[in-house]
């Protein structure tokens, strides 16, 4: 056919070859050529940051094994079989200690109970200690985890209205924090729990562990949002003068949405490092309660606090008792603090300078 290039011509051949060369150049610019940079968040280089982190990866898991215990605390004592307030007089000797050694441990099964002890029991009780403490660990993240998340919502409210408004309202919404801050926790929480617990009790004089629980959360919360405060304050102080807060007042934007769809999305770090430092803190103050006997007591709720507080009677003849409520509730505080210290490192790499 007229007008068509075939293979054998020499027009045709020089055609190809013009085309493999430009193919083989094709490819050599696309190999040689420099790869596009892809920009990353500053949340995705956070995390890059901790997954590097060997003491951050540590932390985590042993935070995730104490929630998923806490969030599967009934599932644990359907598994195990054994309720964490069955006492058992038949598993102690007529001192009221624990048979056996280790405090009662038994893996086997062959003792009164017919069920394995995996930590031992309780003296006087013979309640099963590791129920006990799955039990605890559940009691203390529901209060430390409600009570954190509370108080550093009403941190964040203050400390944006603080920071935007400035002025009149800033310095007397300061002045009301460092009144707060005047306050010691510590005497605070031990006047009013019990004067709290008087009005809520029933006919009995008993307070329902709901009831107790409620009011450690709301003490909690209301004389720990003092720090958020101060930092989100100081945070929006930096940030009301930016550009895009400009242009938000520029296209009539109102005070509630520049603080809280403008200015809020930028704090999320500080706030959230804040919450992971809070937790410890009201783990510790919580059990502190406890061991005080103004917190949560048994039989009503497990806690670690009750728990080191009656184990100091028995810890000449059985140390056990002391041991594993005492370790665990040091693991716990340990992981949620080296995870702050961490996360803080991540999201603020200078910090550390």
């Amino acid at each position: 056919m007229a007008g068509v290039i075939g293979p054998g011509d020499p027009a045709g051949a020089s055609v190809l070859e013009h085309a493999d060369e430009a193919h083989v150049l094709s490819e050599l610019d696309e190999a040689t050529a420099p790869k596009a940079i892809v920009g990353k968040s500053p949340g995705q280089l956070a995390w890059a940051r901790l997954k590097r982190d060997r003491t951050a990866r540590a932390s985590a898991i042993v935070l995730f094994i104490f929630i998923f215990v806490a969030v599967a605390a009934p599932l644990i004592e359907w598994v195990y079989g054994y309720k964490w307030n069955l006492t058992n007089s038949d598993l102690l000797d007529p001192g009221g200690f624990p048979l056996g050694y280790g405090g009662g441990i038994d893996w086997s099964g062959n003792n009164p109970s017919h069920h394995a002890h995996i930590l031992g029991v309780m003296p006087l009780t013979g309640n099963d200690l590791f129920m006990y403490l799955v039990q605890g660990v559940r009691t203390s993240l529901i209060i430390a985890g409600s009570a954190s998340l509370i108080a550093v919502l009403i941190g964040i409210v203050v400390g944006v209205v603080a920071g935007y408004y400035g002025k009149w309202v800033d310095q007397t919404l300061s002045w009301f924090i460092d009144y707060m801050l005047c306050f010691p926790f510590l005497l605070m929480a031990i006047s009013m729990i019990p004067i709290i617990n008087s009005h809520l009790s029933d006919e009995t004089g008993d307070v329902t562990r709901g009831k107790r629980m409620l009011t450690i959360i709301i003490i909690f919360a209301f004389f720990t949002w003092m720090q958020t405060a101060r930092i989100v304050r100081g945070q929006v102080i930096s940030l009301r003068e930016r550009e895009y807060v400009e242009a938000a007042r520029a296209a009539g934007a109102g005070g509630f949405h520049i603080m809280f769809k403008q200015i809020l999305p930028n704090l999320w770090a500080p706030i959230l490092v804040t919450f992971s430092l809070l937790l410890p803190a009201v783990v510790v103050g919580e059990a502190a309660l406890s061991f005080l006997g103004i917190g949560l007591t048994y039989p009503q709720s497990a806690d670690f606090g009750w728990s080191i507080n009656d184990s100091l009677n028995y810890m000449r003849n059985d140390p056990w008792y002391l041991l594993f409520p005492g370790l665990g509730i040091l693991a716990l505080v340990l992981a949620f603090n080296l995870f702050g210290d961490t996360l803080r490192d991540a999201l603020d790499p200078k910090s550390g300078r």
